[in-house]
Protein backbone atom coordinates (compact mmCIF):
# COMPACT_ATOMS: atom_id res chain seq x y z
CA UNK A 1 0.00 0.00 0.00
CA UNK A 2 1.52 3.60 -1.05
CA UNK A 3 0.96 5.86 1.83
CA UNK A 4 2.42 8.53 2.01
CA UNK A 5 4.40 9.17 5.23
CA UNK A 6 7.84 10.34 4.41
CA UNK A 7 9.30 13.91 5.96
CA UNK A 8 11.03 16.17 3.33
CA UNK A 9 13.75 17.92 4.27
CA UNK A 10 15.23 20.79 2.69
CA UNK A 11 18.80 20.75 1.32
CA UNK A 12 21.25 22.82 3.39
CA UNK A 13 22.89 24.27 0.24
CA UNK A 14 18.93 25.20 -0.56
CA UNK A 15 18.46 29.21 -2.03
CA UNK A 16 16.61 30.79 1.09
CA UNK A 17 15.41 33.23 -0.58
CA UNK A 18 11.66 33.83 -1.30
CA UNK A 19 10.06 35.54 -4.34
CA UNK A 20 11.02 39.32 -4.94
CA UNK A 21 8.84 42.00 -2.71
CA UNK A 22 7.95 43.69 -5.88
CA UNK A 23 5.86 40.56 -6.95
CA UNK A 24 3.17 41.31 -4.06
CA UNK A 25 2.73 44.95 -5.58
CA UNK A 26 2.91 44.51 -9.94
CA UNK A 27 -0.31 45.28 -11.90
CA UNK A 28 1.82 44.09 -14.88
CA UNK A 29 3.00 40.66 -13.25
CA UNK A 30 -0.74 39.85 -12.23
CA UNK A 31 -1.75 39.98 -15.66
CA UNK A 32 0.93 37.14 -16.40
CA UNK A 33 -0.27 35.58 -13.98
CA UNK A 34 -3.73 35.27 -15.28
CA UNK A 35 -2.35 33.45 -18.44
CA UNK A 36 0.48 31.60 -17.50
CA UNK A 37 -0.72 30.41 -13.40
CA UNK A 38 -4.14 30.47 -13.58
CA UNK A 39 -6.39 30.11 -16.70
CA UNK A 40 -4.18 27.36 -18.10
CA UNK A 41 -4.16 25.18 -14.57
CA UNK A 42 -6.76 23.04 -13.16
CA UNK A 43 -9.26 24.65 -10.72
CA UNK A 44 -11.61 23.21 -8.48
CA UNK A 45 -14.88 23.88 -9.24
CA UNK A 46 -17.46 21.90 -7.31
CA UNK A 47 -17.76 18.73 -6.07
CA UNK A 48 -20.07 16.31 -7.82
CA UNK A 49 -22.63 16.70 -4.61
CA UNK A 50 -23.23 20.41 -5.66
CA UNK A 51 -25.07 19.77 -8.56
CA UNK A 52 -27.02 16.59 -7.32
CA UNK A 53 -29.74 15.99 -10.31
CA UNK A 54 -30.46 17.26 -13.44
CA UNK A 55 -30.96 20.93 -14.10
CA UNK A 56 -28.81 21.64 -11.25
CA UNK A 57 -26.23 23.98 -12.14
CA UNK A 58 -23.02 26.29 -10.52
CA UNK A 59 -21.62 29.07 -12.45
CA UNK A 60 -17.30 29.66 -11.83
CA UNK A 61 -16.21 32.88 -12.30
CA UNK A 62 -12.09 32.97 -12.97
CA UNK A 63 -10.79 36.44 -13.85
CA UNK A 64 -12.74 37.55 -16.57
CA UNK A 65 -13.92 33.98 -18.13
CA UNK A 66 -17.54 32.52 -16.17
CA UNK A 67 -17.74 28.82 -16.76
CA UNK A 68 -21.19 26.65 -16.15
CA UNK A 69 -21.10 23.55 -14.43
CA UNK A 70 -24.34 21.42 -14.70
CA UNK A 71 -26.23 18.03 -15.08
CA UNK A 72 -27.50 17.29 -18.33
CA UNK A 73 -30.83 14.90 -19.03
CA UNK A 74 -29.21 12.06 -18.02
CA UNK A 75 -27.11 12.81 -15.62
CA UNK A 76 -24.11 13.45 -16.84
CA UNK A 77 -21.32 16.21 -15.90
CA UNK A 78 -20.70 19.02 -18.52
CA UNK A 79 -18.73 22.09 -18.33
CA UNK A 80 -19.89 25.31 -20.81
CA UNK A 81 -18.69 28.93 -20.72
CA UNK A 82 -21.24 31.11 -19.09
CA UNK A 83 -21.95 32.88 -22.16
CA UNK A 84 -24.64 33.16 -24.60
CA UNK A 85 -23.76 32.78 -28.18
CA UNK A 86 -26.04 35.67 -29.51
CA UNK A 87 -24.66 38.82 -27.56
CA UNK A 88 -22.35 36.91 -24.89
CA UNK A 89 -24.87 37.99 -21.50
CA UNK A 90 -24.58 35.56 -19.02
CA UNK A 91 -26.81 32.69 -19.50
CA UNK A 92 -27.14 31.88 -15.56
CA UNK A 93 -26.56 34.96 -12.95
CA UNK A 94 -27.17 32.50 -9.87
CA UNK A 95 -24.13 31.05 -8.01
CA UNK A 96 -26.19 27.81 -8.02
CA UNK A 97 -29.78 26.85 -8.88
CA UNK A 98 -31.94 24.19 -10.93
CA UNK A 99 -33.62 24.81 -14.32
CA UNK A 100 -36.12 22.42 -15.73
CA UNK A 101 -34.79 20.86 -19.05
CA UNK A 102 -33.44 24.22 -20.80
CA UNK A 103 -31.41 26.99 -20.64
CA UNK A 104 -32.88 30.36 -21.26
CA UNK A 105 -30.57 33.45 -21.50
CA UNK A 106 -32.43 36.47 -19.77
CA UNK A 107 -31.21 38.79 -22.22
CA UNK A 108 -32.73 38.21 -25.69
CA UNK A 109 -34.32 34.30 -24.73
CA UNK A 110 -32.00 32.24 -26.69
CA UNK A 111 -33.11 28.70 -25.09
CA UNK A 112 -29.92 25.97 -24.63
CA UNK A 113 -30.64 22.25 -23.84
CA UNK A 114 -28.66 20.50 -21.20
CA UNK A 115 -26.40 19.00 -23.66
CA UNK A 116 -25.40 22.86 -24.93
CA UNK A 117 -26.64 22.37 -27.93
CA UNK A 118 -29.18 25.46 -29.71
CA UNK A 119 -32.65 24.66 -28.95
CA UNK A 120 -34.06 27.48 -30.36
CA UNK A 121 -33.63 31.92 -31.05
CA UNK A 122 -36.34 33.67 -29.75
CA UNK A 123 -37.60 35.15 -33.12
CA UNK A 124 -36.35 32.94 -35.37
CA UNK A 125 -37.32 34.35 -38.32
CA UNK A 126 -35.53 37.28 -38.16
CA UNK A 127 -31.82 35.03 -38.63
CA UNK A 128 -31.02 32.93 -41.23
CA UNK A 129 -31.14 29.04 -40.08
CA UNK A 130 -28.85 28.40 -36.95
CA UNK A 131 -26.67 24.85 -36.71
CA UNK A 132 -27.87 23.83 -32.98
CA UNK A 133 -23.88 22.63 -32.43
CA UNK A 134 -22.41 25.12 -33.98
CA UNK A 135 -24.63 27.76 -32.45
CA UNK A 136 -24.42 25.59 -29.05
CA UNK A 137 -22.45 26.42 -26.03
CA UNK A 138 -18.70 26.69 -26.11
CA UNK A 139 -17.84 23.80 -23.91
CA UNK A 140 -14.78 24.34 -20.96
CA UNK A 141 -12.45 21.84 -20.18
CA UNK A 142 -13.17 19.42 -17.26
CA UNK A 143 -12.29 16.20 -15.37
CA UNK A 144 -14.11 14.67 -12.51
CA UNK A 145 -11.11 13.09 -10.17
CA UNK A 146 -12.70 11.40 -6.66
CA UNK A 147 -15.63 13.35 -6.61
CA UNK A 148 -13.97 16.84 -7.55
CA UNK A 149 -15.01 18.99 -10.64
CA UNK A 150 -11.58 20.32 -11.55
CA UNK A 151 -12.31 22.72 -15.01
CA UNK A 152 -9.11 24.60 -17.21
CA UNK A 153 -10.12 27.95 -19.18
CA UNK A 154 -6.77 27.30 -21.06
CA UNK A 155 -4.62 24.76 -23.01
CA UNK A 156 -1.86 24.09 -20.21
CA UNK A 157 1.26 22.47 -19.10
CA UNK A 158 -0.35 20.36 -16.17
CA UNK A 159 -1.23 16.62 -17.37
CA UNK A 160 -5.06 15.35 -16.64
CA UNK A 161 -5.61 15.72 -13.38
CA UNK A 162 -5.84 12.03 -12.95
CA UNK A 163 -1.92 11.64 -13.71
CA UNK A 164 -1.17 14.90 -12.11
CA UNK A 165 -3.14 13.58 -8.86
CA UNK A 166 -1.87 10.04 -8.85
CA UNK A 167 0.32 10.13 -6.06
CA UNK A 168 -2.85 10.53 -4.09
CA UNK A 169 -5.42 8.51 -5.44
CA UNK A 170 -4.63 5.31 -3.33
CA UNK A 171 -4.46 7.01 -0.20
CA UNK A 172 -8.07 9.44 -0.64
CA UNK A 173 -9.58 6.38 -2.28
CA UNK A 174 -10.03 5.19 1.74
CA UNK A 175 -12.71 8.63 2.10
CA UNK A 176 -14.79 7.78 -0.49
CA UNK A 177 -15.36 11.42 -1.52
CA UNK A 178 -17.49 10.92 -4.08
CA UNK A 179 -19.90 9.81 -1.84
CA UNK A 180 -19.85 13.02 0.68
CA UNK A 181 -22.47 15.13 0.40
CA UNK A 182 -22.44 19.34 1.20
CA UNK A 183 -22.16 20.02 4.80
CA UNK A 184 -23.15 23.81 3.78
CA UNK A 185 -23.07 25.88 0.73
CA UNK A 186 -19.52 26.85 -0.76
CA UNK A 187 -18.49 29.99 1.16
CA UNK A 188 -16.41 32.79 -0.41
CA UNK A 189 -14.47 35.44 1.99
CA UNK A 190 -12.65 38.72 0.40
CA UNK A 191 -8.81 39.39 1.95
CA UNK A 192 -7.01 42.48 1.12
CA UNK A 193 -3.78 40.56 0.64
CA UNK A 194 -1.74 39.45 -3.01
CA UNK A 195 -2.91 35.62 -3.35
CA UNK A 196 0.32 35.12 -3.08
CA UNK A 197 0.66 35.85 0.62
CA UNK A 198 -1.99 33.64 1.02
CA UNK A 199 0.02 30.77 -0.35
CA UNK A 200 3.41 31.83 1.44
CA UNK A 201 1.14 30.85 4.48
CA UNK A 202 -0.71 27.99 3.70
CA UNK A 203 2.85 25.96 2.11
CA UNK A 204 4.27 25.75 5.67
CA UNK A 205 3.92 24.67 9.16
CA UNK A 206 6.80 26.59 10.90
CA UNK A 207 4.00 29.19 12.17
CA UNK A 208 1.80 26.79 13.62
CA UNK A 209 3.65 26.05 16.92
CA UNK A 210 3.33 30.29 17.54
CA UNK A 211 0.24 31.48 14.97
CA UNK A 212 -1.95 28.88 15.56
CA UNK A 213 -2.72 27.69 19.12
CA UNK A 214 -5.77 25.33 18.24
CA UNK A 215 -3.43 23.13 15.89
CA UNK A 216 -0.88 23.05 17.94
CA UNK A 217 -3.13 21.82 20.54
CA UNK A 218 -4.95 19.10 18.63
CA UNK A 219 -1.51 17.91 16.33
CA UNK A 220 1.55 19.84 17.92
CA UNK A 221 4.83 18.89 16.47
CA UNK A 222 3.43 15.71 15.03
CA UNK A 223 2.59 18.01 11.61
CA UNK A 224 5.37 17.82 8.45
CA UNK A 225 4.75 19.25 5.38
CA UNK A 226 5.92 17.55 1.74
CA UNK A 227 6.89 20.42 -0.16
CA UNK A 228 5.65 20.51 -4.00
CA UNK A 229 7.10 18.13 -6.74
CA UNK A 230 5.69 18.19 -9.86
CA UNK A 231 2.81 20.91 -8.70
CA UNK A 232 1.67 18.85 -6.25
CA UNK A 233 2.38 18.78 -2.50
CA UNK A 234 0.61 17.68 0.98
CA UNK A 235 0.82 18.04 4.73
CA UNK A 236 -0.18 14.88 7.28
CA UNK A 237 -0.87 15.39 11.32
CA UNK A 238 -2.31 13.18 14.18
CA UNK A 239 -3.88 13.96 16.78
CA UNK A 240 -1.64 14.85 19.98
CA UNK A 241 -2.06 12.96 22.93
CA UNK A 242 -1.69 14.93 25.03
CA UNK A 243 -4.13 17.78 23.41
CA UNK A 244 -7.33 19.55 25.30
CA UNK A 245 -5.82 22.57 26.85
CA UNK A 246 -8.48 24.83 24.54
CA UNK A 247 -11.95 23.65 24.61
CA UNK A 248 -12.45 23.57 20.81
CA UNK A 249 -9.85 20.71 20.80
CA UNK A 250 -10.84 19.36 24.12
CA UNK A 251 -14.85 18.28 23.36
CA UNK A 252 -13.68 17.65 19.52
CA UNK A 253 -11.49 14.59 20.88
CA UNK A 254 -13.71 13.42 23.60
CA UNK A 255 -16.24 13.36 20.84
CA UNK A 256 -15.03 12.28 17.88
CA UNK A 257 -16.26 8.97 17.06
CA UNK A 258 -13.76 6.15 16.49
CA UNK A 259 -13.96 6.28 12.55
CA UNK A 260 -13.94 2.66 11.82
CA UNK A 261 -14.30 2.97 7.68
CA UNK A 262 -10.75 4.24 7.74
CA UNK A 263 -7.78 2.26 8.43
CA UNK A 264 -5.89 2.44 11.20
CA UNK A 265 -3.39 4.89 9.91
CA UNK A 266 -5.71 7.65 9.12
CA UNK A 267 -8.44 7.16 11.72
CA UNK A 268 -6.86 10.13 13.85
CA UNK A 269 -5.18 11.92 10.88
CA UNK A 270 -5.93 15.81 9.44
CA UNK A 271 -4.03 15.86 6.08
CA UNK A 272 -3.98 18.32 3.28
CA UNK A 273 -3.43 18.21 -0.45
CA UNK A 274 -2.02 20.71 -2.58
CA UNK A 275 -2.04 21.24 -6.36
CA UNK A 276 -0.69 24.10 -7.82
CA UNK A 277 -0.73 27.17 -8.04
CA UNK A 278 -3.31 27.40 -5.44
CA UNK A 279 -5.89 25.01 -4.37
CA UNK A 280 -6.23 22.38 -2.03
CA UNK A 281 -8.32 19.17 -0.66
CA UNK A 282 -7.94 18.75 3.01
CA UNK A 283 -9.22 16.08 5.24
CA UNK A 284 -10.81 14.44 8.32
CA UNK A 285 -12.17 11.92 9.62
CA UNK A 286 -15.46 13.19 9.64
CA UNK A 287 -15.17 15.76 6.53
CA UNK A 288 -13.56 16.25 3.08
CA UNK A 289 -13.16 19.84 1.87
CA UNK A 290 -11.43 21.98 -0.81
CA UNK A 291 -10.23 25.30 -0.20
CA UNK A 292 -8.13 27.87 -2.82
CA UNK A 293 -7.52 31.61 -3.67
CA UNK A 294 -7.76 34.00 -6.69
CA UNK A 295 -6.66 37.23 -7.43
CA UNK A 296 -9.36 39.76 -7.71
CA UNK A 297 -6.59 42.40 -8.25
CA UNK A 298 -3.15 43.15 -7.12
CA UNK A 299 -3.70 43.32 -3.89
CA UNK A 300 -7.34 41.88 -3.07
CA UNK A 301 -7.78 37.88 -3.21
CA UNK A 302 -10.91 35.80 -3.02
CA UNK A 303 -10.94 33.02 -0.53
CA UNK A 304 -13.40 30.04 -1.72
CA UNK A 305 -14.03 26.87 -0.52
CA UNK A 306 -16.49 23.80 0.65
CA UNK A 307 -16.90 21.47 2.96
CA UNK A 308 -18.66 17.50 2.30
CA UNK A 309 -19.84 15.01 4.62
CA UNK A 310 -20.80 11.57 5.01
CA UNK A 311 -24.46 11.17 4.10
CA UNK A 312 -25.05 8.77 6.93
CA UNK A 313 -23.20 11.24 9.71
CA UNK A 314 -24.24 10.17 13.24
CA UNK A 315 -24.69 12.92 15.75
CA UNK A 316 -21.21 12.52 17.42
CA UNK A 317 -19.86 12.72 13.93
CA UNK A 318 -22.05 16.24 13.45
CA UNK A 319 -20.92 17.35 16.75
CA UNK A 320 -17.32 16.60 16.22
CA UNK A 321 -17.73 17.99 12.49
CA UNK A 322 -18.97 21.18 14.40
CA UNK A 323 -15.65 21.51 16.65
CA UNK A 324 -13.64 21.12 13.69
CA UNK A 325 -15.20 23.71 11.83
CA UNK A 326 -14.37 26.11 14.95
CA UNK A 327 -10.63 25.05 14.96
CA UNK A 328 -10.72 25.89 11.37
CA UNK A 329 -12.33 29.13 11.40
CA UNK A 330 -9.72 30.10 14.49
CA UNK A 331 -7.10 28.99 12.31
CA UNK A 332 -8.24 30.74 9.00
CA UNK A 333 -8.15 34.04 10.99
CA UNK A 334 -5.15 34.08 12.41
CA UNK A 335 -4.42 33.00 9.13
CA UNK A 336 -5.63 35.97 7.07
CA UNK A 337 -4.15 38.87 10.07
CA UNK A 338 -0.65 37.01 9.14
CA UNK A 339 -0.68 37.18 5.36
CA UNK A 340 -1.90 40.89 5.92
CA UNK A 341 1.16 41.58 8.41
CA UNK A 342 3.33 39.91 5.51
CA UNK A 343 2.00 41.43 2.48
CA UNK A 344 2.40 45.39 3.63
CA UNK A 345 5.63 44.63 5.14
CA UNK A 346 7.04 44.34 1.22
CA UNK A 347 5.95 48.37 0.48
CA UNK A 348 8.61 49.23 3.13
CA UNK A 349 11.72 50.18 2.03
CA UNK A 350 12.96 47.74 5.35
CA UNK A 351 12.19 44.91 3.33
CA UNK A 352 14.90 43.15 2.16
CA UNK A 353 13.08 39.82 0.92
CA UNK A 354 12.45 36.26 2.85
CA UNK A 355 14.91 34.05 4.74
CA UNK A 356 13.92 30.81 4.59
CA UNK A 357 13.93 28.13 7.07
CA UNK A 358 14.37 24.53 6.59
CA UNK A 359 10.70 24.05 7.63
CA UNK A 360 9.69 26.66 4.85
CA UNK A 361 11.11 24.54 1.89
CA UNK A 362 7.18 24.12 0.95
CA UNK A 363 7.23 27.79 0.03
CA UNK A 364 10.64 27.79 -2.10
CA UNK A 365 9.34 24.52 -3.84
CA UNK A 366 5.71 26.59 -5.08
CA UNK A 367 7.85 30.34 -5.72
CA UNK A 368 9.92 27.67 -8.08
CA UNK A 369 7.04 26.54 -9.90
CA UNK A 370 6.03 29.95 -10.55
CA UNK A 371 9.62 31.34 -11.64
CA UNK A 372 9.32 27.99 -13.92
CA UNK A 373 6.09 29.73 -15.77
CA UNK A 374 7.41 33.18 -15.04
CA UNK A 375 10.92 33.81 -15.66
CA UNK A 376 10.72 37.13 -14.82
CA UNK A 377 10.28 36.29 -10.67
CA UNK A 378 14.16 35.61 -11.13
CA UNK A 379 14.83 39.54 -10.91
CA UNK A 380 15.39 40.83 -7.64
CA UNK A 381 14.15 44.66 -8.52
CA UNK A 382 11.03 45.15 -10.70
CA UNK A 383 12.46 45.96 -14.57
CA UNK A 384 11.96 49.72 -15.26
CA UNK A 385 10.34 50.83 -18.28
CA UNK A 386 10.40 47.20 -19.27
CA UNK A 387 7.32 45.41 -21.34
CA UNK A 388 6.68 42.74 -18.63
CA UNK A 389 4.85 40.76 -20.33
CA UNK A 390 7.78 41.24 -23.60
CA UNK A 391 10.78 40.60 -21.37
CA UNK A 392 9.28 37.82 -19.62
CA UNK A 393 7.99 36.06 -23.39
CA UNK A 394 11.84 36.57 -24.07
CA UNK A 395 13.37 35.04 -21.09
CA UNK A 396 10.96 32.03 -21.88
CA UNK A 397 12.20 32.13 -25.77
CA UNK A 398 16.06 32.10 -24.13
CA UNK A 399 15.16 28.98 -21.72
CA UNK A 400 14.01 26.83 -24.17
CA UNK A 401 17.06 27.24 -26.78
CA UNK A 402 19.70 26.75 -23.73
CA UNK A 403 17.74 23.48 -22.93
CA UNK A 404 17.36 22.62 -26.58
Amino acid sequence: MNVIDHRARAPRSWDRRGLPGWAYHSDALLELEKEHVFLNHWQIACHVSDIPEPGHYLSFDLLGERALILRDGQGQIRAFHNICRHRGSRLVADERGKCRNALVCPFHGWVYNLDGTLRGAARPESFPDLDKVAFGLAPVEFEVWQGFVFIRFRPGPQPAVRELLAPFAEELAFYDMEAKVPAGEIWTQESPVNWKSVRDVDNEGYHVAMAHPALQDLYGSTYFDIPMKDGISSSHAVYNAHGGRRWSVRHYLKLAPEPTHLPDHLRKSWAYYGLFPNSVIAVTPQTIQFYQEFPLATNRSLLRGGVYRRREESRAERAARYLAFRIDRDTNAEDVQLTIWSNEAMLSKAFQGFYLSDLEYGVRAHHDHLRAALPVLEMENLPEGEDLAALNARLLAGRRTASS
